[in-house]
């Protein structure tokens, strides 16, 4: 499919920069300075300014061409300024434990919108879809959210993930972002990819790009989370066959885990050793008409095993006849299982791929007849070709299997060749295998089934997959710490990346400044202790009062609060006077301690998780604002999970509440002396209008 080069809205000619290399260092310009100062120059040297505003906030447009699919991609960036905006306060700072911080002047989105809105202008309400290929937000102190990333499973159409996340890493570190939070709520197939990933390699899918634990929701702690990853993973397969032992499945399974350990050999030990196994191996049938691949998800990059492979299932041999059977002198009326046929046809080919063949082929004649709702619709032979041709590269794979499909069985069904009696051309059918077509082949070869769960163990990687992480992973049987590892990774969502402190500028010195407020500053009423932190460059022969009035700077740019901020002293040049050089003093990248007075602790803009103050005291133990769903005691007035009170997901959150801890209360208060009712056990979560 062709796509559209884009037209700019701007008056200014665009600039087009490589999708795969923009970002790189160097690539196109090369940024040394602190966050808040590299993103004016990035937009003033890689962006054009659009003719248009939104709610008047400036956009620029940056224009990025993919090379391999002929078009061009717009990333937006667009300034939200703070103090104009009716939503001054960041939701993303305070789910992951950031409400301390010192509200920013800036925000800065950087979008990719969806394929099909590549040509339309930025509209309101563009911060709040979840459809954009990519969206990150970055406050001007360096600080940042990834918001959302769509590959080819979130609607994109030739854009992987893995792709977009490489963009968004070059552009992170290239603006010489400080750190950037995820919340990780990625499935595939119904699977949590933070639990079945966090399993299989020790971290999310983002740990690719070193992202580690920041936050976790109903009371989860780092060390909680690592606890968690390393009992699941290190569940030795021998001991999940023998605690299926009585259940249902427990066939099932033990087929599933013997089959892929005649493939892997003696090196899957653990369940993490098989995760990562069957994340390698190709599927030999197709999950869906465009994925025939297992891939790294949540994109899709084909990875195959590149040993040698041994399969001794009886269901699927692969052992080849020695000798050569033409498979034109059977009888037309006789059908055979397309394995079977497969071993005895002299082929450069392995089994398993002419197998695959014959599946995907089998797939898409199964399409075709739902498509046209006839029992009997076919494909011509350039048809079937070309529809393996989504999946398979190799034409003369292709050719050699479809010699051979006439009368065949491939899964649950018998594909044949005949001649179109309306059109006069050959075309293949398929139909389903019912129980009376037995009689069509030889009944002493005739498999019975074995596996329950799927179409068959290797068959299809992604529903072995599914199949282990529901009966694995969350429905261990009678194992409490496994269900409670499941849950404790599930609830740890949120996660972070501190890119490194850069010092790489050979004309200029860089300093880490740790703000030190005043005693009269401090008398204001504090409800977060929050250390202000900047990134200051100063030329290579600035002086100590250079440097202050730098620092100074840097702070006034970024805090609301600190507008009017004036630096008094360093603790490191204390003894040092103002017209000194630095050179030779102090050495670049050294963290300096700054006296300074003047922030406006009253104002409303002042933590990023608001003006409003509120305690959270759950009995799960989180004592801060996590992101999931709370409710007020009207008593107390501390927030609560309504997970932990007994309230549903789906049910309304009731108009009054009293936590636990005061229903108890009540209850001793107006209990009669010498009263043996035992009110006190009550978990005091609904409170009826009457008792209030």
């Amino acid at each position: 499919m062709d796509y559209p080069v884009i037209e700019s809205h701007s008056k200014i000619p665009p600039k087009f920069y490589g999708f795969h290399t923009f970002a790189e260092p160097g690539c196109p310009i090369s940024l040394t300075g602190a966050f808040r100062d590299n993103i004016r120059r990035f937009l003033h040297e890689c962006a054009s300014l659009e003719d248009y505003d939104l709610a008047g906030m400036p956009i620029w447009r940056t224009f990025l061409v993919y090379e391999s699919k002929g078009t061009v991609i717009p990333l937006y960036t667009v300034e939200e300024k703070v103090e104009d905006s009716d939503r001054p306060f960041c939701d993303y700072c305070r789910s992951v434990g950031w409400s301390h911080h010192f509200v920013s002047k800036r925000k800065y989105h950087l979008i990719i919108p969806a394929n099909e809105e590549w040509d339309d202008p930025i509209d309101e309400g563009v911060f709040d879809l979840q459809t954009h290929l990519l969206h990150g937000l970055i406050h001007c102190n360096g600080f940042g959210h990834l918001i959302c990333i769509n590959g080819i499973e979130g609607g994109s159409k030739f854009i992987c993930g893995r792709e977009i996340m490489d963009l968004w890493d070059r552009i992170c570190m290239t603006l010489s972002v400080r750190q950037v939070t995820v919340e990780d709520l990625s499935k595939r197939q119904k699977m949590e990819l933070r639990l079945l990933h966090g399993v299989s390699y020790g971290h999310s899918w983002f740990g690719k790009w070193g992202y580690r634990f920041c936050h976790g929701s109903f009371g989860v702690k780092e060390h909680n989370y690592e606890c968690a990853i390393n009992l699941l993973s290190s569940l030795e397969l021998d001991r999940v066959i023998q605690d299926f032992g009585c259940v249902k499945v427990s066939f099932d399974l033990q087929q599933m885990i013997q089959y892929y350990r005649n493939m892997g050999g003696n090196n899957l030990v653990t369940v993490r050793d098989l995760f990562r196994f069957m994340f390698t191996v190709k599927s030999t049938t197709p999950t869906t008409r465009y994925s025939t691949t297992v891939a790294s998800w949540p994109e899709r990059t084909k990875v195959t095993v590149t040993t040698h492979i041994r399969r001794c299932s009886s269901k699927f041999p692969t052992k080849l006849a020695l000798t050569t059977s033409s498979f034109r002198k059977e009888k037309p009326t006789k059908c055979r299982k397309f394995s079977n046929v497969a071993a005895k046809m002299d082929s450069r080919w392995p089994v398993r791929r002419l197998e695959h063949v014959a599946e995907v082929i089998a797939e898409a004649l199964k399409e075709k007849r739902a498509a046209k709702n006839i029992g009997s619709s076919g494909m011509t032979r350039q048809e079937a070709r070309d529809a393996a041709r989504l999946h398979i590269g190799d034409t003369g794979l292709i050719d050699h299997v479809l010699k051979a499909m006439n009368n065949v069985i491939v899964g649950d069904h018998i594909v044949s060749r005949s001649v179109n009696r309306t059109t006069k051309v050959l075309e293949y059918t398929i139909q389903d295998l019912k129980c009376d077509d037995e009689k069509l082949f030889c009944p002493s070869k005739i498999e019975k089934p074995v596996w329950t769960c799927c179409l068959g163990p290797g068959r299809s990687v992604y529903n072995d997959i599914a199949y282990l992480y529901k009966n694995v992973l969350l429905g261990y049987p009678e194992c409490e710490s496994v269900e409670s590892a499941a849950q404790i990774i599930l609830h740890s969502k949120h996660f972070v990346k501190e890119f490194p402190f850069r010092d790489d500028d050979a004309e200029s010195l860089m300093f880490i400044c740790i703000l030190i407020l005043s005693s009269v500053d401090l008398k204001a009423d504090l409800a977060y202790e929050f250390t202000a932190m900047e990134h200051v460059d100063v030329p290579l022969y600035a002086t100590v009062g250079d440097l202050k009035m730098a620092v100074e700077g840097a702070f006034r740019d970024t805090y609301c609060v600190l507008e009017r901020l004036q630096v008094t002293d360093i603790l490191e040049l204390e003894e040092v006077e103002d017209g000194e050089v630095l050179f030779g003093v102090v050495q670049s990248g050294m963290e300096l301690h700054v006296k300074g007075c003047g922030s406006d602790m009253e104002s409303s803009l002042r933590y990023e998780g608001g003006i409003e103050s509120w305690t959270v005291r759950c009995k799960c133990g989180a004592r801060d604002d996590d992101g999931e769903r709370m409710v007020a005691c009207d008593i107390c007035e501390a927030w609560q999970h309504t997970h932990c009170c007994g309230i549903g997901e789906a049910e309304t959150v009731p108009r009054l509440f009293v936590c636990e801890a005061c229903c108890t209360s009540l209850v001793t208060m107006h209990r009669p002396c010498g009263s043996t009712n035992d009110y006190e056990s009550c978990e005091g979560s609904f409170v009826e209008e009457s008792f209030a």
